[in-house]
């Protein structure tokens, strides 16, 4: 079993940054690929940003040049900075990972999530 914990969420008024961490218990060059997602209130979950393996990138077009997703396989972390930051953005915050998966569309580990709150 993989454990993911995240960290980093907060408070932040409207403009500006946030940098999420998740820390996986097993080794992060197993991944096939790893994301975020996130759940607003009322709201279906969505998916934020996802890397692959070779480290290609996919974003959501909310978040497109604001949010920059990376990770540390020396230190079995995934990262997601968050700048610009919009009223909108408020939400809860997943981070998943895909070992050995054929697809990067599925991810079978889940974290607890994270509250971002950004106020106007």
């Amino acid at each position: 079993q993989v454990q993911l914990v995240e960290s980093g969420g907060g408070s932040v008024q409207a403009g500006g940054s946030l940098r999420l961490s998740c820390t996986s218990s097993r080794s992060t060059y197993g991944t096939t690929c790893m994301g975020w997602f996130r759940q607003a209130p009322g709201k279906e979950r969505e998916g934020v940003a996802t890397i692959r393996a070779d480290g290609s990138t996919n974003y959501a077009d909310s978040v497109k040049g604001r949010f920059t997703i990376s990770k540390d396989n020396a230190k079995n972390t995934l990262y997601l900075q968050m700048n610009s930051l919009k009223p909108e953005d408020t939400a809860v915050y997943y981070c998943a990972a895909n070992y050995g998966l054929g697809v990067c569309g599925a991810f079978q580990y889940w974290g607890r999530g994270i509250q971002v709150n950004v106020s106007s």
